[in-house]
């Protein structure tokens, strides 16, 4: 789940060490769970929480052995049909890890989802709860609750679940290429994106959550960052993880009061502040993952230089000039962007930053906005790099290369292979 909190924080203050972060991690889940049956939706609340936001003490009880959750579409695994499809959940199988707890790679038919020998039928992601983790069960909840009632192409496909032994775990699509995160800031790992690779993922992650928002009862999925949008093999765009998902505000009223539980960096500063969550603060999210993919750098990280800390805080000032967002554009494009497209793009992430949730864009502007930018197809300078490639591959020397025109087809046509090798 990444970096939970559950106290009120000043979201311009610097970011906040390991030892305080474990210190944020939710303590309301303390007084006690329900069980699995749903809890009612307010505007004014989030299930078993007061107005204020806090559990009240001494609801719910203990968690039963075993439990169980009426689904028509999502299968019941046993520990056992899971165990053997892990192989018992070795190390080498382990995929990540999260709040919740590990997520390990698994085998089963594709048909039945019995369990299988490696190779054989599908692959799945198979998450177990940390034994540990005080938030397990109401996350876990969750997670059925959402994904075990929506299904869309950009919403991870949740196919079953176990609760047995006091233990947690749920089985979703397996997705080949990992999340946003890895590809972004992993160094050494996933190979770079492409602008085109870029934009394809940020529209993908956009008509998930305009789908969320706009759903009969509007979802609020309150952790958008870049380890929850999980990539398939054509990186496609995947939502993942609704542990903190939560429904929309009913009844004319504006927003939900809950505690306040989401990641530094990406939370809205209304919610941070306050603890009221609106529908348009998953679009402050949603802005500061767009402007991670432009710069390729975190929303927050202290290695960076003293008054870089902050991403947003820093390079909000730069996205609208053309000289000053070149020099913070990520540097692994290679220059390979219409300048004209990424422009815009500072535009729509100053837009999703603002202070005000109502002076934010919904999410079916952003995407309709993303599609636009999407659609410019402004040929990009040649990078130093691309240069170099194309004076070896031609045997041209540089005056050749600024006179002649195959120069010019060449950079054209390795731009568009480039661009199909990631689709």
């Amino acid at each position: 789940m990444g970096n939970c909190f559950g106290t009120q924080v000043d979201h311009h203050s610097q970011p906040p060490t390991p030892e305080d972060t474990k210190k944020l991690k939710d303590s309301s889940n303390q007084h006690g769970v329900v069980p699995p049956t749903g809890n009612k939706e307010s505007g004014g609340g989030e299930g078993n929480e007061t107005s204020s936001g806090r559990s009240k003490e001494g609801e719910g009880g203990g968690v039963p052995a075993s439990g169980k959750i009426v689904s028509t579409t999502l299968k019941i695994f046993t520990l056992a049909e899971l165990k053997a499809a892990t192989r018992n959940f070795r190390p080498d199988t382990v995929l990540g890890e999260g709040g919740f707890g590990r997520v390990f790679k698994g085998w089963v038919d594709d048909k039945t989802y019995a369990p299988s020998k490696v190779g054989v039928g599908i692959a799945v992601a198979v998450k177990k709860s940390n034994p540990d983790s005080s938030q397990g069960l109401q996350e876990w909840q969750a997670e059925v609750k959402f994904l075990g009632k929506f299904c869309h192409p950009n919403l991870v496909k949740l196919l079953g679940y176990c609760w047995e032994e006091n233990q947690f775990l749920l089985v979703y699509e397996y997705m080949q290429k990992g999340s946003l995160e890895n590809h972004l800031f992993r160094l050494g790992g996933a190979e770079p994106l492409t602008w085109e690779t870029r934009l394809k993922i940020a529209i993908g992650a956009a008509q998930g959550l305009a789908f969320l928002h706009t759903s009969e009862k509007s979802v609020i999925y309150r952790d958008f960052k870049a380890s929850n949008i999980l990539l398939d093999g054509a990186y496609n765009a995947k939502l993942s993880d609704f542990g903190l998902a939560k429904l929309g505000p009913i009844n004319g009223n504006s927003h939900v009061t809950t505690r306040v539980m989401g990641t530094y960096g990406y939370a809205a500063p209304e919610y941070v502040a306050t603890g009221h969550l609106y529908v348009k603060s998953d679009v402050y999210g949603f802005g500061v993952v767009l402007l991670e993919m432009l710069t390729g750098l975190r929303a927050l990280d202290t290695n960076r230089p003293s008054g870089e800390h902050n991403l947003v805080e820093w390079a909000k000032h730069s996205l609208t000039e053309k000289r000053k967002l070149k020099k913070i554009m990520d540097p692994r494009l290679e220059e390979q962007y219409p300048i004209k497209a990424a422009l815009q793009a500072g535009e729509l992430i100053l837009k999703c930053l603002e202070a005000d949730p109502r002076n934010r864009p919904s999410m079916e502007e952003v995407l309709e906005t993303l599609q636009k930018i999407n659609a410019i197809d402004e040929q990009p300078k040649e990078s130093k790099a691309t240069k170099s490639k194309l004076k070896v591959n031609n045997h041209r020397s540089p005056v050749h290369s600024k006179q002649g025109g195959t120069g010019s087809r060449n950079t054209n046509n390795h731009r568009h292979s480039t661009a199909r090798s990631h689709r």
